[in-house]
């Protein structure tokens, strides 16, 4: 996959109303063992999460985790993966996650996954990064959060760069192959947020 040799993901630690959910969670997952590049998630052993690390360990690939203690303690770190990383705090972790990605995708999620995603495009406007950012789209799941974005740009209350800065991708297997066109971004590692 040109030079990306890991992928940041973002996604829920449910697994949501629609098998195409889970079922793009998995097919994402064997995609990157395939290519062998790098999962850098949260660690999570549920939900979306829990499917995309099973498919990445299933298919020989290797995994980056990294939680925060109050949730290894709640018991949902994934015991599989090779390589876990706990933090102290939230903010901790997306510090990390975000340092050890070439790029970084996103999956339906909730609250958390939209939180993740929306500091990753910020800190991209704030040239804190220049690491590509791909929504995937999975029945539609991307349009709620382009659409804040596009009314924020309408209100004049965000640049219209803030549409410029991630790209929308339908489904994992177009998702795939735009990540085959891919490199890092030309500044390499993340500025301190």
């Amino acid at each position: 996959m040109a030079g990306l040799n890991s992928i940041a993901v973002f996604c829920a630690s449910r697994p949501g109303a629609r098998p195409a959910y889970l079922a793009a969670a998995r097919d994402l997952g064997e995609g990157l063992a395939a290519a062998g590049i790098r999962l850098v998630y949260g660690g999570g052993k549920v939900g979306l999460m829990g499917a995309l690390a099973d498919a990445v360990l299933a298919g020989g690939g290797q995994v980056t985790g990294v939680i925060p203690a109050f949730l290894v303690a709640w018991e949902v770190a994934h015991a599989g993966v090779q390589d876990m990383i706990v933090t102290e705090t939230m903010h901790a972790r997306k510090q990390i996650m975000a340092e050890r990605a070439d790029a970084f995708v996103m999956l339906p999620g909730g609250l958390g996954t939209l939180d993740e995603i929306v500091e990753i495009i910020t800190w991209r406007l704030l040239r804190l990064h220049d690491k590509p950012i791909l929504l995937c789209d999975v029945e539609g799941s991307s349009r709620p959060l382009c659409a804040a974005v596009d009314t924020a740009i309408a209100e004049g209350l965000a640049a219209e760069a803030a549409r410029t800065v991630f790209e929308v991708v339908e489904g994992v297997p177009a998702l795939l192959q735009r990540l085959q066109q891919l490199s890092p971004g030309a500044g390499g590692r993340l500025a301190r947020a």
